[in-house]
């Protein structure tokens, strides 16, 4: 029997109902492949977008995690600290490659190769809710900061 493969918004579909996480998933009309377009979309402030921003470490070639508040721009040289080697931003290809998922869909859990480090904005902890991209440019999930933790098994940390 020949299954279709799983989409990415399935796979984080079926990983947010494994995980007992009772979030909302919504298809927009828009894109929200940015934190801007994904806020307009929703009606929510961009502070609430979780966006999933992947590195490449520069020595060992494994790809970092970094989930940070659409407000805030991620600073590289404290990433690096905190993961103990320099970083570079991915390309496209080694997002695909590493995530299962296109720049723009980038969603926090459901990737193809586990991150190696999986950092997560404390910015996000006083926000309720998040949203979060679903595996698609035009889907996206809503969860809290508890949820993002638990899911992703990321450490907080100051990443603007």
């Amino acid at each position: 029997m020949n299954l279709a493969p799983e989409s990415g918004s399935d796979r984080v579909l079926r990983l947010l109902r494994d995980a007992g996480c009772d979030s909302d998933v919504v298809r927009l009309e828009s894109s929200a492949r940015t934190a801007a377009e994904a806020a307009a979309a929703i009606g929510c402030t961009i502070a609430q977008i979780v966006k999933s921003l992947i590195f490449k470490g520069s020595e060992s070639g494994a790809h970092i995690l970094v989930l940070a508040s659409g407000a805030n721009r991620a600073d590289e040289a404290r990433v690096a600290k905190a993961i103990g080697e320099p970083i570079i931003k991915a390309d496209a290809a080694f997002v695909r490659e590493r995530t299962g998922y296109a720049i723009g869909g980038v969603a926090p859990i459901g990737h193809a190769q586990p991150p190696r480090h999986v950092l997560i904005d404390s910015a996000l902890a006083h926000l309720d809710p998040l949203w979060a991209a679903a595996g698609h440019p035009h889907i996206v999930f809503r969860l809290t900061y508890a949820d993002l933790l638990g899911l992703t098994g990321g450490r907080a940390m100051e990443i603007a």
